[in-house]
């Protein structure tokens, strides 16, 4: 039968499997774990297991394989290939050959046999075998085993009862058969890739087309287009990419590292970037690679010199100049696309610019799956749950994680290795295992480079550490919470979710603990800012540091942006004096960035301040910060939960009653109320010190209890913090909000003075 190639997903890689759908499994007359030969054009042939098919698959006649199979049959994605059911005989014993560097005391046997159980194999081949420890655990790679013999002859599948012998010869000693050699396994394929499908067809669809069926191009009369650009953070995939291209096409591959090229003598560095152009259009078709783009075609007006500047012209001209290029593609990659000479980023040079974002929930399970594919897992260790808490997280750093985890569980083991000797034991290998707790402890020690300038560790403060604020809490989470959880119902009513909320209210009574809960219990990236922290002596500057924050919080959607004390840095305009007028610029950058032409797509902001009649009114309408509310000073019911938050922990008396202590602190608030706990608990430690030997201590300690006494004491230290007056002006300013035209900011002051 005829089938049509495609790639396998990230977790069934490197297990020598070919999923097809059920359709052309029964017309093969296949079942699960049978075995096929797949042939390509030429004499390349593989064989597979067969899987039953992705559901997206059924009745298209494919077949999925990885990288290795591909690479035995000689065939490329969207081949067409002969499958048919192979004859394949369970394998007595099987001799293979280790590369010479890895040095294993013991009988390595049984391990082979597991990993590499189910699988078929020939005299000859190279397999790869993944090996969670010593010098190639920690680069991610597999080992090359070679197959040296098999009995019976032929392509035998290894099964529980076979015998695996180690060959005395290393792996390079023994002579290659069918099947790639140790070199030509492949080093990146498009399987080792994770959670940018999107993108990777956008760049096969650019390269692999013109060059296997420039016919297409012909009869449409166009060129082919003639450049990538992948622009990104760092560590999102864009190098990684374009290897995975590179060995995937049979196309010959010309790489440029940006400064490498640069030289000092006058005209070098030009002539060394012709000759890679034209080794390239000598072996077309081809591909040519510049790693770092922005390092050798910076803005030209910008540069610092002249051979920079010639060497962008240089680029140019051979990207697009009187010369035909032929079949060459010239694939880039940069994190620093504004940086780039703007006549490189137009059609006929890079054609298109595909950006390599930082990944979402289901790209970093994907990239979890193919870091962790070879790892000795424990059962309990569910990647969905890692993928999940490790927002902001980009490709590189996920491979940190899995790194780490790997060498958590090497330190567990690391007492029983005896480190002088050349040789490890084979039981303690088999014995290694990365549980839940490596992935843990390695999850504290990693911070998000997406995120790492304005980087805040996700607080976990819960709902059930604020006390009261019954209502406010509702609010929040209708702004926050509902517009991430329940897209679909936004959807349907065709309603935008609120940009951004304004907290007000007396200090201490709980704002800023709000938006901690609340970033907390949204499951989203948290960037915190406080006001006078963006400001800056230079010109510009304090601008830039606004951009720079709506930048990241794009980038790294969903995110809520917490501003502390909004009130130093979004004043009322026109107002200031002295500042240089920079304060107004920051408004007006805010102004542009919560409302400008640039959607905030899932990026909530919270503000809190307790001075909002010095907020510029133009923050304060629809559309920017458009839900304001109220934190009020709480009420009776209010101050009982508060004070049962602070007490949970503590060892009170029996004849502390929560509604006593909230009916003795009227216009408290709940940092004052937070202050009488310390206080009272204060009481009673000082009382119990004084009152016992030190060396009795130990033994008398869980008979200390916090008595009414100990509170009564603490009301006469710790008085409210909000006066009657304030509290009252807050009320009135509550009023002056929720009047159907916005109050304006002469009103709201008014109240103040």
């Amino acid at each position: 039968m005829k089938l049509t190639v495609k790639p396998l997903k990230q977790k069934d890689a490197g297990r020598g499997l070919a999923a097809i759908d059920r359709v052309s499994m029964n017309e093969l007359d296949l079942e699960n774990g049978d075995y096929i030969t797949i042939a390509g054009k030429g004499d390349g042939q593989a064989v597979a297991r067969v899987w039953p098919g992705y559901p997206e698959d059924e009745g298209r006649g494919i077949v999925r394989i990885d990288g290795r199979l591909r690479q035995e049959a000689d065939v490329g994605i969207d081949d067409t290939v002969t499958v048919e059911a192979a004859d394949v005989k369970p394998a007595k014993s099987v001799t293979v050959a280790l590369p010479q560097n890895l040095r294993i005391r013991g009988d390595i046997g049984p391990l082979v046999r597991d990993k590499l159980s189910g699988q078929a194999v020939t005299e000859g081949q190279t397999v790869p075998f993944s090996l969670s420890f010593g010098p190639m655990a920690s680069s991610g790679q597999s080992v090359p085993l070679k197959i040296a013999n098999t009995t019976p002859s032929g392509t035998v599948v290894i099964t529980d009862s076979t015998n695996i012998e180690i060959s005395e010869k290393p792996a390079e000693q023994v002579s290659a058969g069918r099947g790639p050699s140790a070199e030509g396994v492949p080093n990146v394929t498009y399987e080792d890739i994770g959670g940018l499908d999107d993108e990777l067809d956008q760049v096969r669809e650019m390269i692999e087309l013109p060059m296997r069926h420039p016919e297409l191009f012909q009869q449409l009369g166009i060129e082919p287009p003639k450049g990538v650009l992948l622009h990104g953070p760092p560590g999102t995939g864009k190098t990684l990419m374009a290897k995975a291209v590179a060995n995937e096409i049979d196309a010959h591959f010309e790489t440029i590292s940006g400064p490498e090229i640069m030289s000092k003598y006058y005209g070098e560095s030009e002539e060394q970037l012709r000759e890679v152009f034209e080794e390239a259009e000598e072996n077309a078709p081809a591909i040519v690679f510049i790693d770092e783009l922005d390092s050798i075609a910076a803005k030209r007006e910008e540069a610092g010199g002249d051979v920079e500047r010639r060497v962008v012209a240089q680029l140019l001209s051979l990207m697009d100049g009187l010369e035909e290029r032929g079949r060459v593609t010239v694939i880039a990659a940069t994190n620093r696309i504004d940086a780039i000479d703007p006549a490189l980023r137009r059609g006929g040079r890079f054609d298109r610019e595909i950006e390599i974002g930082v990944p979402d929930k289901e790209g970093r399970k994907e990239i979890l799956q193919v870091h962790t594919r070879g790892m000795p897992l424990a059962e309990s260790i569910d990647l969905s749950q890692y993928a999940e808490n490790t927002h902001g997280f980009v490709g590189a750093d996920l491979e940190s994680l899995a790194r780490e985890s790997a060498m958590n569980a090497l330190r567990r083991i690391r007492p029983e290795l005896d480190l002088e000797s050349e040789e490890i034991d084979a039981d303690i290998l088999e014995s290694l295992e990365v549980n839940e707790t490596d992935f843990k402890e390695s999850l504290k020690g990693i911070q998000p480079s997406a995120l790492r300038e304005v980087f805040v560790e996700v607080p976990d403060v819960t709902w059930n550490d604020v006390g009261g604020l019954g209502d406010t809490k509702e609010r929040l989470r209708e702004t926050i919470q509902w517009p991430l959880d329940y897209p679909d119902v936004f959807e349907a009513m065709d309603m935008q979710a609120a940009k951004g909320v304004l907290m007000y209210g007396p200090p201490g009574t709980g704002k800023t603990l709000l938006a901690k809960a609340v970033a907390n219990e949204a499951q989203s990236n948290f960037i915190s800012i406080k006001g006078p922290e963006l400001l800056n002596k230079y010109v510009g500057e304090s601008e830039k540091g606004v951009r720079e924050v709506f930048e990241k919080a794009r980038e790294n959607a969903p995110t809520v942006i917490f501003f502390d004390e909004i009130d130093s840095i979004a004043g009322e305009r026109g107002r200031r004096q002295g500042d240089s007028g920079v304060g107004e610029r920051v408004v007006s950058q805010l102004l542009t960035e919560l409302d400008g032409l640039e959607e905030l797509e899932d990026v909530v902001v919270i503000a809190t301040t307790n001075r909002p009649d010095l907020i510029d009114s133009a923050l304060l309408r629809p559309g920017r910060l458009d839900r304001h509310v109220h934190v009020p000073v709480p009420d009776e019911d209010g101050r009982a939960k508060i004070f049962d938050v602070h007490t949970r922990n503590k060892p009170l008396a029996e004849s502390i009653d929560m509604e006593w202590l909230a009916s003795k602190t009227e216009g408290y608030v709940g940092a004052d109320i937070e202050a009488v706990c310390r206080e009272a608990s204060m009481a009673a430690s000082r009382e119990f010190i004084n009152s016992v030997d030190p060396d009795e201590m130990g033994d008398t300690i869980d008979n200390v209890r916090i008595s009414r006494e100990h509170f009564e004491h603490a009301l006469e230290e710790v008085h409210p913090s909000v006066t009657p007056e304030t509290r009252e002006q807050y009320e009135e300013l509550e009023e002056e909000f929720q009047q159907a035209e916005p109050a304006s900011q002469e009103q709201v002051g008014r109240t103040f003075q």
